[in-house]
């Protein structure tokens, strides 16, 4: 019989949510997951694409397609997870959280992009009591203000960049190369499917 006093209680693993539209990902979601592994107390990034508006936007590509890009954003502990999409959900975070595993800890990382308009978002006070937020910077977006429960992501080596999506599909349509600015195999698929009139 075990003696409770010895056994060992594993604290649990600290999850970051890292979600998005991933339209595609690029580079700087991977960044972004690599330097909050390195320097902050979280454990393992999980990509979660979102499913997307109802009807879907015409530059959104197929959920299908943005899970088979993300997973080129993988490494040993950042990994994507379908749970938006496999239960179809509006992309509110607050809808995201009974879905969430009991047992892990959690907290939301977002971009200083997001920080403006975050009181707009779903019931934005009771998210932050059940769900901290880590901020991470983006150039040209301040990391204010910040709600209670947010804390910015701060390292004297952070490599903090503009990169986004809509950059990534405006080179497309300008006929411009996107080597460099996503990972390999996230080129090779959208040039194969011919996503963002990519071909």
């Amino acid at each position: 019989m075990n003696n409770p006093l010895t056994t060992n209680h594993q604290p649990r693993t600290k999850v970051g949510l890292f979600g998005g539209v991933f339209n595609p990902p690029h580079i700087g979601h991977q960044l972004i997951a690599r330097q909050i592994l390195d320097y902050t107390d979280v454990d393992e990034i999980w990509y979660l694409p979102n499913f997307g508006q109802s009807p879907p936007k015409p530059h959104v590509a197929p959920p299908e397609d943005r899970i088979a890009m993300v997973k080129f954003l993988e490494f040993d502990r950042a990994k994507v997870s379908t749970i938006e999409i496999d239960n179809r959900l509006d992309g509110k975070t607050f809808h995201l959280l009974p879905f969430l595993p009991k047992n892990y800890t959690y907290v939301f990382i977002m971009g200083s992009d997001w920080l403006a308009g975050f009181t707009a978002w779903d019931r934005w006070e009771e998210l932050l009591q059940k769900l901290p937020f880590y901020v991470f910077p983006r150039n040209g977006y301040p990391c204010e203000p910040l709600q209670n429960g947010m804390t910015e992501v701060k390292h004297q080596d952070l490599v903090v960049t503009n990169l986004s999506s809509t950059m990534i599909r405006n080179r497309i349509a300008q006929g411009l190369s996107i080597a460099g600015f996503v990972p390999p195999g996230v080129e090779e698929y959208i040039n194969k499917n011919k996503l963002y009139g990519k071909g």
